[in-house]
């Protein structure tokens, strides 16, 4: 399955292994993976919560136009929900083409919408307590190119 939302962990290598082994006429695969990050030292985890069936749609969708858009091979999106810690993998992004110029812009693309419009909701959970995580204009911003 090109799009899967998931609680538990993934392993970045089989998934790429896998990938590459299906579009075995690409010139170019583009892999790129999110992490939990903790950029004031506080952080204990990350909740994520999305609603199944829209978050599914939503990312099948948003794969499907930059398959089409970039004629791609293939492309996948994996992204976790639940309760993660800082330095665990949040999500993936690979596509496939004949050439590295649309593999690099696609995942770009998808990188961007996940970022901006996937229908999660992310609260930060640290020392100072909970917070939902709010949109940021540089994300809105790089969608925008697009």
């Amino acid at each position: 399955m090109s799009v899967r939302v998931q609680s538990q962990p993934f392993d970045m290598g089989d998934e790429v292994r896998a990938f590459t082994a299906r579009v075995g006429g690409a010139g170019a695969v583009v892999t790129f993976s999110g992490l939990v990050r903790d950029e004031g030292g506080t952080l204990s985890a990350m909740e994520i919560e999305h609603y199944p069936a829209m978050t599914e749609k939503a990312l099948e969708d948003i794969r499907a136009e930059a398959v089409e858009r970039w004629a791609l091979d293939d492309a996948v999106v994996i992204h976790r929900f639940g309760s993660l810690k800082p330095g665990e993998q949040i999500m993936m992004v690979a596509t496939a083409a004949r050439h590295r110029a649309d593999a690099f812009q696609a995942a770009e693309f998808l990188m961007d919408y996940l970022k901006s419009r996937a229908p999660f909701w992310k609260k930060e959970i640290g020392a100072d307590g909970e917070a939902w995580v709010a949109a940021k204009d540089a994300d809105e911003a790089a969608l925008d190119r697009w």
